[in-house]
């Protein structure tokens, strides 16, 4: 069994086991139909740009719009969590978000593109940080890295089906019916958790945490160097990954199809990774050496995209880039979890992924000036691997700062 079902029931029961897999089959297939909406956004960009009449770097600033609302929600998200349950959060954010989607679709005005995604970012935010608080859950502390990589699992099944389908029917039908289509798949799946997920049944309500603890969380060194290798994550995620269809169509002459397809395959391969990665997080029960590890190969990644001309160049700087940027999510999210205790697991997580979204903001909207105002985005991917190397640096500096931490007198960083 992947999770125990009664670290805090004081009786293993078949009713609790049940729901601990009903629960985790659709916490993850929310994160599925979400990604289909979320990701046909910059998969869809270039007949998106086409139809609201834009540029590179105003495309850019729809998803730093989402961006901001979606950092602002996090230790809110988080913080909700911890006191009120996941459940309910993860469920109201994808009905919202799933919403407003269908709306984007009907958008033919710049500026209210930029508006709905400000606001659907707020319900998006609702999906991550209690997501993965709702996902741990579910299984004991040993298993956690695994459990948090499954988020990512569900996105990478949900970018490979939309990669495939997400083309071929825009082409068909256009981007809109198509974009409609995913978003209204949300509201029946919300629908469907809200009625049969459930929070994790505790023998006793947690206690409430205080502003006091999320002061005493942020004064913690491990949160800082975790919050800068948040802020190197996402910035890498989507700095590479919101721009590769444009550079792909923009840059490299290939179609909308050919560019899904390299999508596609791109989270077919980051499926796996996630998991692996987390599974040897686990297993060598040391999580930055697989943090620091992935960074390593994420640099060069990102540095050679620039370079490549021809598509197997192509296809083999992606796959590289693939197996490895999941890879180490599950670890980076399980150290707060891991030093300061999983009572404060939703409140740590939103407030390193706060950071994550500054650094997904800046590069999204760095790249499109970039491309717009040098005309390629070579500079931009160069910028990208060169911040994986700060991560590295920043891998090296966490192993050294968790280890004094972890042999510390007990209670001293779970005193928060």
């Amino acid at each position: 069994m992947l999770w125990d079902p009664l670290d805090y029931c004081p009786r293993e029961t078949r009713s609790t086991s049940r729901d601990a897999r009903r629960t985790v089959g659709l916490a993850v297939f929310c994160q599925t139909v979400h990604w289909l909406s979320f990701a046909a956004i910059p998969l869809l960009l270039p007949l998106i740009r086409e139809d609201l009449q834009i540029g590179f770097a105003e495309a850019g600033m729809i998803s730093v719009a989402g961006a901001l609302s979606y950092m602002l929600g996090q230790v809110p998200s988080g913080y909700l969590a911890d006191r009120c349950g996941p459940k309910r959060l993860v469920f109201v954010g994808l009905l919202g978000w799933s919403l407003l989607s269908v709306s984007f679709g009907l958008i033919h005005v710049f500026w209210l593109a930029l508006v709905n995604q400000f606001f659907a970012g707020f319900f998006r935010a609702l999906l991550f940080v209690p997501g993965i608080t709702l996902l741990a859950s579910w299984f004991p502390l040993e298993r956690r890295a695994t459990a948090m990589s499954l988020v990512l699992v569900g996105g990478a099944v949900g970018s490979v089906l939309l990669s495939l389908a997400g083309p071929v029917l825009a082409q068909a039908y256009g981007w809109r019916p198509t974009f409609i289509a995913f978003a209204s798949i949300g509201i029946g799946a919300a629908v469907l958790f809200g009625a049969y997920a459930k929070d994790r049944p505790q023998a006793a309500l947690p206690r409430a945490v205080s502003l006091a603890s999320i002061v005493g969380i942020v004064r913690q060194p491990v949160m800082w160097v975790c919050c800068g290798l948040q802020f190197v994550r996402f910035a890498v995620v989507m700095g590479f990954g919101f721009w590769l269809p444009s550079f792909l169509v923009a840059e490299r002459g290939m179609s909308v199809q050919v560019a899904g397809l390299v999508m596609a395959m791109s989270a077919a391969l980051s499926a796996p990774s996630n998991t692996i990665g987390a599974y040897l997080s686990d297993r060598l029960k040391n999580p930055p050496v697989v943090i620091g590890g992935a960074l390593g190969f994420l640099a060069c990644a990102s540095m050679l995209l620039p370079w490549t001309r021809t598509l197997p160049q192509v296809l083999a700087v992606v796959g590289l880039f693939s197996v490895f940027v999941g890879a180490y999510f599950g670890p980076l999210f399980l150290v707060p979890v891991e030093v300061l205790g999983p009572r404060v697991a939703g409140t740590a997580s939103g407030i390193a992924n706060l950071f994550a979204n500054i650094g997904g903001l800046i590069s999204v909207a760095a790249l499109g000036v970039i491309k717009d105002q040098a005309g390629s985005f070579a500079w931009g991917f160069v910028g990208v691997g060169s911040v994986c190397l700060i991560g590295v640096v920043l891998a090296v500096a966490l192993g050294r700062i968790r280890m004094r931490t972890l042999i510390a007198p007990a209670g001293m960083a779970k005193a928060v």
